[in-house]
Formats: C-alpha cells, sequence, structure tokens
C-alpha cells in the first residue's frame, strides 16, 4: 500500500555507449506514475556532443543527424531535474540509467540523488522462473507490447507497464523494503541476489564473479571482501561503472586467505588459470621494475631502477618501482657506493652523499675506478647468487590458524596453513605444510616487493 502511495519517475535513456565515465546521453524518456497509472510524461532527443557510434546507430536508430538540432544536456538539465525531483527513480537496471543521469547533472551543475527502484532485481523476486529478465524478454512473457523498442519512449512505455504489475504483485511489501536506506537492492547488480551478497565475510581473501553459465569472469583479492564488492558496486572505482560487467554478475564465490600476501599470491595464479574476461590488467599489463646494471664511459659500474621490457635482463625484478628503489638503497648502503652512480640521486657534480662525507667521491673521479667497481660488483654478485631459504608466517583463515608462505634460495616455493600450536622449526617441517607452486614471475616479483615491507608477517630464516 506505502508503494502505491507513492510518486514515480519512470526513465529510460539511450547513450552512445556503455558506462557514464566516457558516454553520453542522446535520449531521455520519463514518464510520471502514481502507483496506479501513467499521468504525465516526457521525451526528448539530446545532442551528446560526441560522434554516435555505428553499432549504437544500427541498436537504436538514432543518428547524428537526428541529434544535431536537439538541445544539449545542460540546456534541459533544470527541465529534465524538476522532471526527476521527490519521485522514486525507476528503470530497468536502474544503475545504468542513474549512472549516467547522475554524470550528466554534476556536468551541469546540479546536485541529485533520490531512492531507486530496479525493475530487473523486482522482477526476478516478484516474477520468480522466467526465462530471461532482459527488457525484450520480460516484455514479451508478460505479454506488454513494446511500441519503440531500443528508443527511450518505447522502452519506457514498457518499464511503467511491468512496474504496474510489478506493484500488483507485491503483497508482501517487497517494494518498501528495497526502498530503506539499508538496502543493498539499490547498488547490487541486477542479477545478483542479495543473499549471495549478505553471505559475504568481512575477511581477507580472493572472491570470483560468476556469469549465468557459471564462467568466472573477474577475479580479486581484498584484506576485506565484503566492503571490497561493495566499493564496486556502489560506484566508487571508476572501472565499475561499465554496465556489461555489472550485468552479466549472476553469483559470487570467494577463497578465505587469512592475510593480504596469500591474497596476492593466489590472485595472481587464479588469474593465470582462468583468463577471466575482465582481468584485462592483469592478464596483458602487469607492471614490473627491474634494477640494471651497465658501465659508463669512464669505466664506472652503474645501477638503475626501470621498468621491465621485453628482452630486457634485469638483475632482480619487483611488482614496483618504490619496492625497487627501496631494495637499490639498502645494497647502495650495505657495499657503500655512491647513490649518485647507483641512480638514487640527480645531482651536477658531486653527489650529496660526498658532500656529507658518505660517499668516496666515484661520482667525481676521486675513486678510482677499479676501487669502486670492486665493491659494486659485490652489490651484483649478491643479488645473482641464491638468496635466503625462509618463511613468511602470518594469520590464517581462522583464529587458531596460521599462513606460511616458502621461498626456497629466494624462489616462492608455495604457501600453505598449518596450526596456530605446531611448531615450524626447520624446512622440512615448513615444506610439510604447503602445497608447491610452478613459479609464476608475477608472484615472484610480489615475494620480492614483500620481503621490503613484510607488514605483518613474521620472517623465519633457515640456516
Amino acid at each position: 500500500m506505502l508503494a502505491q502511495m507513492s510518486l514515480y519517475a519512470i526513465v529510460d535513456i539511450e547513450t552512445t555507449g556503455g558506462y557514464a565515465a566516457h558516454h553520453r546521453i542522446t535520449e531521455i524518456a520519463i514518464y510520471h506514475h502514481d502507483g496506479q497509472r501513467i499521468t504525465d510524461q516526457y521525451r526528448t532527443l539530446i545532442n551528446p556532443g560526441r560522434k554516435i557510434p555505428n553499432y549504437i546507430t544500427g541498436l537504436t536508430g538514432i543518428s547524428y543527424e537526428m541529434v544535431k538540432e536537439a538541445p544539449r544536456f545542460a540546456d534541459v538539465a533544470r527541465e529534465i531535474f524538476g522532471w526527476l525531483d521527490d519521485r522514486i527513480f525507476v528503470a530497468h537496471n536502474a544503475h545504468f540509467d542513474y549512472s549516467f543521469l547522475k554524470k550528466e547533472f554534476e556536468l551541469a551543475g546540479i546536485s541529485w540523488n533520490t531512492k531507486k527502484l530496479c525493475t530487473v532485481r523486482l522482477s526476478r523476486k516478484l516474477l520468480p522462473g522466467l526465462p530471461s529478465y532482459s527488457l525484450g524478454r520480460l516484455a514479451g512473457s508478460l505479454g506488454i507490447a513494446i511500441p519503440d523498442r531500443h528508443r527511450a519512449g518505447g522502452d519506457a512505455f514498457a518499464t511503467a507497464k511491468i512496474f504496474e504489475l510489478l506493484l500488483r504483485k507485491d503483497g508482501e511489501g517487497a517494494i518498501a523494503r528495497s526502498l530503506k536506506r539499508a538496502s543493498r537492492e539499490t547498488i547490487l547488480p541486477p542479477n545478483l541476489a542479495v543473499s549471495d551478497f549478505e553471505r559475504l565475510p568481512d575477511k581477507a581473501g580472493v572472491y570470483y564473479f560468476h556469469n549465468a553459465q557459471g564462467q568466472v569472469i573477474y577475479v580479486g583479492k581484498a584484506i576485506n571482501i565484503r566492503k571490497r564488492i561493495a566499493g564496486h558496486f556502489a560506484g566508487e572505482a571508476r572501472e565499475w561503472s561499465r554496465s556489461n560487467i555489472r550485468n552479466e554478475i549472476h553469483r559470487i564465490s570467494y577463497e578465505l586467505t587469512g592475510n593480504e600476501l596469500i591474497a596476492l599470491i593466489l590472485e595472481a595464479q587464479e588469474i593465470r588459470r582462468l583468463w577471466p574476461r575482465y582481468n584485462q590488467a592483469q592478464k596483458y599489463k602487469t607492471e614490473e621494475w627491474g634494477i640494471y646494471d651497465y658501465q659508463d664511459r669512464n669505466g664506472y659500474l652503474r645501477f638503475c631502477v626501470n621498468t621491465v621490457q621485453r628482452g630486457a635482463k634485469p638483475l632482480i625484478t619487483f611488482s614496483s618501482k618504490g619496492d625497487a628503489w627501496n631494495f637499490l638503497w639498502e645494497k647502495a648502503r650495505e657495499f657503500d657506493l655512491c647513490p649518485k652512480l647507483s641512480g638514487l640521486q640527480i645531482a651536477r657534480g658531486l653527489c650529496f652523499s660526498h658532500q656529507s662525507g658518505t660517499c668516496r667521491g666515484a661520482c667525481l673521479g676521486v675513486e678510482t675506478v677499479q676501487i669502486y667497481n670492486c665493491r659494486a660488483q659485490g652489490l651484483v654478485d649478491s643479488v645473482l647468487e641464491a638468496g635466503e631459504t625462509l618463511a613468511l608466517i602470518g594469520r590464517g583463515r581462522q583464529a587458531e590458524e596460521r599462513s606460511l608462505v616458502l621461498i626456497e634460495n629466494g624462489v616462492f616455493l608455495g604457501y600453505g596453513f598449518y596450526r596456530y600450536d605446531a611448531q615450524v622449526t626447520d624446512f622440512e617441517s615448513a615444506r610439510g605444510y604447503i602445497k608447491t607452486s610452478r613459479e609464476n614471475r608475477m608472484v615472484q616479483n610480489l615475494i620480492n616487493s614483500f620481503l621490503q615491507n613484510p607488514r605483518d608477517q613474521e620472517v623465519v630464516v633457515f640456516g
């Protein structure tokens, strides 16, 4: 009854593309509804100020020729705001339409926030068991004709008719509950059940988004899985405003890891095992930083930090520039090397450290090439020699458990978990707790970086 007494603005838009951060509106239709019937309507084409892609014209029939004389959104923003103000926003896949309008209002200098309802989510709840909840197929299942498919006016009219049916079906107050501030209904993807989100833990781990066929389409890691995923869906991360991934998410699964390090390792391994569709950045553009050695024209052995390119052979690699930089600083101090010749300072003439008395002057030829290079070669040898065998011990998945990451001769061997009251006293006892992994270059870079700042991990070095 409360839902039927409210005032609604039922909206559909057409756009130049799939996500609000980079695309614009080309058409908008708004139907006013009083909970019983349509009471008024508004519709206009919008000049997006950019080219309309051919595939969008093929889908909607809207070409740039049609909109070039139409008003810009800013020209009609106040008028559209008046049609939406003090009304509950209703749309089929509401996040999509809402995100575009919110962005357009922001560009026009208008602050707009309102309660919203998604007819996809409501239809799944109140009309379960239908073969599809896309607007066209849902309308077909319900016997609702769409007068002008893929145009704002026709799609908004069909959404209004579907909403009227949902109002009549809502005998238990599902719509009113969806409008409550604490409800997740307004931020979750249209095909994801609230129960699937509510069971997510507030613990560290790796999470998986599945499509309708159960395939993993995205893998992520988090210190707090629930908080991280809520951030995705609330639009706090710009890349998650893209509607296509939201529409494909039907289920979420997860695996607890106990701490950030193992979450990082597992995420890197799982992306390369599953090759999820939406993990493009991690699949093809992993950032690597390396430490390189070379001789300058005076014969001094020098070092620098730079990105790793194909065919390059750095002494050691890391997952971030900062970690590579910190490692090189430690080594320069250990072998008493000039910071300028180590690529750590940019200065004309003598380096700042020589001026303070901590550099022997190789940067200006005061120290001979032979003496300086002997120490510099010590840095190279120390990096190229087999690294230490050690374990990184951290929080486990439960209170009575601890995690273990094992490194043999500087190379990642695997990770595992063991009871809190067990003892890890030597390499062989530690090895018994882990599942050996194939070496993964990205994982090795993570380990090299993490060893620069173990944070909450205890480092146990074996003899």
